[in-house]
């Protein structure tokens, strides 16, 4: 099981290792039910179903965590046919991608290696990349995806003529320094929000506004002068994203008729939602609270669960609550 660099945003900024998968939480009903709502009816109560599907955040609550390539500036400057191989994968991978590779190595137990190499040659035309040289290290974490990613790019550059090679890193305090130094590594798979505000607090102090947003391009344009400012670059980002988001079964969607979290509120005015997640879900602005002020979604409870983790995709599949936290990206989201 994958553990996380993040958590619920916007904790996430602190950039501290955190395991999603943890016992971080357990059964119970620590949040009680949103303030004004009961329950009134069942439309909306827990539907059992082994396969969960991520309904859609289409108010933008949670900040953008695309995939981007970090790259050392004076890298990037030195070698020209580097940011573009990377902007290469970024092109080409999906959320949807990324679900399926976290599935293959956490599910079919295939090593992060093999299933990097695979999706390279089947999504990345190599033959077209400018050509480099040169040895370049990718940094990747500790984790399942980053560790995929890490090989993926470093795949990629190897095609694109560098001697490119993986090590595994610790959390973000450990090789951020490494990256901007640029003497142990050189290139890292990163997440926009989250770098965007780590950065964002490194050089503007550990009060600083929040700048990372929901939208990518807005996240993208705030991240661009802390980048230079530190000492990196990053490249484009992918349309594949891993971030907090909220699932339900199958079962559920398909019997609500729901695929976005705009038609839940729609759906379900009559109170009889049950919302899993961590114990700190009832008070974060992207948890409970954001739901439903952005959204106007009420619950008739809150179950104290986990992280993204085990207990809340059971609690789902069992039925026991309607709708919970997850990250958009989890292999056990493939279809």
């Amino acid at each position: 099981m994958r553990t996380r660099a993040r958590t619920l945003l916007p904790l996430a900024v602190a950039g501290v290792l955190l395991t999603a998968c943890g016992e971080s939480g357990s059964s119970g009903t620590g949040g009680g039910q949103a303030a004004g709502t009961s329950a009134s009816g069942d439309t909306c109560a827990p539907v059992a179903g082994e396969q969960l599907v991520v309904l859609e955040d289409d108010q933008q609550l949670q900040n953008a965590d695309n995939i981007v390539p970090a790259v050392n500036l004076a890298t990037a400057q030195a070698n020209p046919a580097l940011l573009p191989a990377l902007d290469a994968v970024s092109a080409a991978l999906t959320t949807q991608e990324l679900i399926e590779l976290n599935a293959a190595v956490d599910l079919e137990r295939q090593s992060a290696e093999d299933v990097a190499a695979t999706w390279v040659e089947e999504n990345v035309d190599t033959a077209a990349l400018e050509q480099g040289s040169g040895p370049v290290v990718v940094g990747g974490a500790n984790f399942t995806e980053s560790t995929i990613l890490a090989n993926v790019y470093a795949d990629v550059l190897r095609a694109a003529g560098f001697d490119a090679s993986v090590r595994e890193v610790g959390n973000r305090e450990l090789y951020l320094p490494a990256l901007i130094s640029g003497s142990e590594l050189q290139v890292f798979p990163e997440y926009l929000s989250t770098a965007t505000e780590f950065l964002n607090r490194q050089v503007n102090g550990s009060d600083a506004e929040p700048v990372a947003s929901g939208d990518v391009q807005e996240t993208v344009s705030a991240l661009q002068p802390l980048a230079e400012q530190a000492g990196l670059v990053f490249g484009e980002p992918s349309e594949a994203a891993d971030q907090n988001a909220f699932a339900v079964t199958r079962a559920f969607a398909d019997q609500v008729g729901v695929s976005t979290l705009s038609e839940l509120a729609d759906a379900c005015g009559d109170g009889s939602l049950v919302l899993g997640g961590p114990t700190e879900c009832p008070d974060r602005p992207f948890c409970q609270p954001g739901l439903e002020e952005t959204y106007g979604l009420q619950f008739e409870s809150f179950r104290e669960l986990d992280a993204g983790g085990p207990l809340t995709k059971a609690a789902l599949q069992q039925g026991e609550i309607s709708i919970g936290l997850v990250f958009s990206s989890d292999g056990a989201l493939a279809q």
